[in-house]
């Protein structure tokens, strides 16, 4: 495909990287609508299915919300060393493995705080924070999609993996602020 500049001169082709980082773009979002969707359309139990131990369905999510966060805290500080925006020299194996495991133990502790909302409380829309809560809640899940396809393809442009690593941050950034902090703060009724 090529496209005309403002000048008249033809342009560069696009990037087939980039028209593969549109098509994991749209199956990410594919997982988030349908995250969504399926949040929506489903009678919410408002029972707990489970608590792992916690002393209510609440506490499990706070905790375990947190502690992912204390991980996406690590997951974007080895980022930014991999990526040479902070510390020297070459970036010690111990970093990038402490990435990896982060960030794999982050997503597995959200997977039991996902499912509980989902199933328990549906896609909420009743005020703005929890419908904030609900569509980040959806899109960090879709954002991982398409940041973990992304990481297998050797043809992504340079800035594809940074954008999405701090889109997933963000999204969890928000996620946790409109549910466990926010619960924290105004000591919100158990269930």
């Amino acid at each position: 495909m090529t496209t005309l500049p403002t000048d008249g001169a033809p342009a560069a082709p696009v990037a087939s990287g980039t028209r593969l980082l549109i098509g994991f773009i749209l199956i990410g979002a594919a997982v988030a609508v349908a995250l969504g969707v399926y949040g929506r359309v489903h009678e919410p139990s408002s029972a707990a299915l489970f608590t792992l131990g916690f002393p209510s369905p609440i506490w499990m999510k706070v905790t375990l919300a947190t502690v992912a966060m204390v991980l996406a805290i690590v997951q974007l500080l080895t980022a930014l060393r991999m990526f040479g925006r902070i510390g020297r020299g070459p970036v010690p194996r111990a970093t990038t493995l402490t990435h990896r495991i982060s960030g794999v133990l982050a997503v597995a502790v959200s997977v039991p705080v996902a499912f509980q909302c989902l199933w328990s409380l549906g896609f909420g829309t009743y005020d703005t924070r929890v419908l904030v809560h609900s569509l980040l809640g959806c899109a960090f899940y879709g954002v991982f999609v398409t940041k973990m396809l992304t990481l297998r393809s050797r043809r992504m442009p340079g800035w594809a993996l940074p954008l999405l690593g701090g889109a997933l941050f963000t999204a969890l950034v928000v996620v946790w602020l409109t549910s466990a902090v926010w619960f924290l703060a105004n000591g919100a009724p158990d269930y």
